[in-house]
């Protein structure tokens, strides 16, 4: 192609004519107009799926697809329930006893064995007694020789009176005579009582229990010079057979128990552990203390236990609940039915169209997994699991209905 060819289509393609303002404004109208047609064609799709889907009948459908929640469900019933007061305790012994020498002297033998259980009168421990049986035989011979001075002084006092009588000696002689009687019978008396004294001294020598208890750990050793000052002393008795729980009550609960006492009630208490779910001894209230701790505004109380199975160990510290009353013709359902919000206390009320409805109730007293309620009678079905699959209206399975 020549030059001039090429300059002539050049020219010539630069001279057709340009598009109209109206041919322009007509086309962005028919790209509006494809648009509003397409804009109408999804809102009538999507109107039809999901209109027909929040239509009443549409919804029943729905729920009806949804497979029933199986839950377990139980029947309140009428009962009794006890009411408790629960405190925090310590096991404490009637008797503690730190058994202590009342003679100084060597400890010879020990006779108990550490953590034995002893009697009253079972021996423990033995002191030499070999220097108060030396003292004893020495007191005895004084005893001896002046009860010799005094017979004697008696036959002269007997021959001093008839001489007195005949005017034989004079007076004075016969009232010093008198008086010397007088001062051997003391010196004799004097002589008995130091008998006497190193006599019970030889009995302490044998240290035997006085409770009956557990020994506790040996606190001296056979070849020690033990003597009555020692503060320690030898051996700790602990008495566990009956044994005592001290424990405590708020201020307010003071006059039902004062009551319950006045009337001669015997309170029953009971004894569980740390974590209030075994129980370790039964027994029953002994006495209420006569002020209130005003730092906790609680009273402390004491109970007594049989301990015949040394459950309850000194200083333990136990839950003690007390046996105020019992409630009779209470409503009674399950404590794990009972569900809560921030209107309160309710249960899954289950309606007899197999559907759940929350049921507001008034939670009273709880005794282990039963607690009384108001607002339902005997015989109305609650459920008792699942409910965090629970809303009011849903349709639920029974598992175990109970039965009419």
């Amino acid at each position: 192609m020549t030059e001039t060819e090429t300059s002539t289509q050049e020219t010539g393609s630069s001279n057709e004519p340009n598009p109209t303002p109206l041919a322009a404004l007509l086309r962005h109208w028919k790209i509006g107009l494809l648009a509003v047609c397409l804009l109408a064609i999804g809102v009538y799709i999507f109107g039809t799926k999901f209109g027909k889907a929040e239509s009443p009948a549409a919804v029943q459908g729905a729920t009806a697809s949804v497979p029933a929640v199986s839950v377990a469900t139980v029947a309140a019933k009428t009962g009794s329930i006890p009411v408790y007061l629960t405190g925090l305790g310590a096991v404490t012994p009637i008797n503690t006893v730190t058994v202590k020498t009342q003679v100084n002297g060597q400890l010879i033998s020990v006779r108990y064995q550490e953590g034995q259980l002893v009697r009253v009168g079972d021996l423990l421990a033995e002191i030499d007694p070999r220097p108060l049986q030396a003292q004893l035989t020495q007191f005895e011979g004084q005893l001896v020789r002046d009860q010799a001075l005094l017979d004697n002084a008696r036959l002269d006092l007997k021959r001093f009176t008839v001489l007195v009588q005949e005017n034989s000696i004079p007076r004075q002689q016969y009232d010093t005579q008198v008086s010397l009687v007088r001062q051997l019978e003391g010196t004799v008396q004097n002589d008995q009582g130091l008998i006497e004294g190193v006599k019970v001294q030889l009995i302490y020598t044998r240290i035997t229990a006085p409770v009956s208890g557990r020994v506790g750990l040996r606190l001296v050793d056979p070849g020690n010079f033990v003597q009555t000052t020692d503060t320690n002393g030898l051996v700790v008795i602990t008495q566990l057979q009956p044994i005592t729980v001290i424990f405590t009550i708020p201020e307010d609960s003071i006059p039902s128990v004062v009551d319950k006492l006045k009337r001669g009630a015997r309170l029953p208490v009971e004894a569980y552990d740390r974590a209030l779910q075994h129980r370790l001894a039964t027994g029953y209230l002994l006495t209420i203390d006569n002020q209130v701790d005003p730092t906790t505004g609680t009273v402390k109380l004491r109970a007594v236990f049989p301990n015949e199975d040394n459950a309850l160990f000194p200083n333990q510290f136990v839950n003690a609940r007390l046996l105020v009353e019992t409630q009779h013709d209470a409503t009674l359902i399950p404590t794990m039915a009972i569900q809560r919000n921030a209107q309160g206390a309710f249960v899954y009320l289950v309606n007899p169209d197999q559907t759940v409805a929350m049921h507001k109730v008034s939670v009273g007293t709880t005794n282990g997994d039963m607690t009384a309620v108001e607002q339902l009678k005997a015989g109305d079905v609650i459920a008792a699991d699942n409910f965090d699959r629970l809303r009011d209206g849903v349709k639920i399975a029974a598992r175990n209905p109970p039965q009419t």
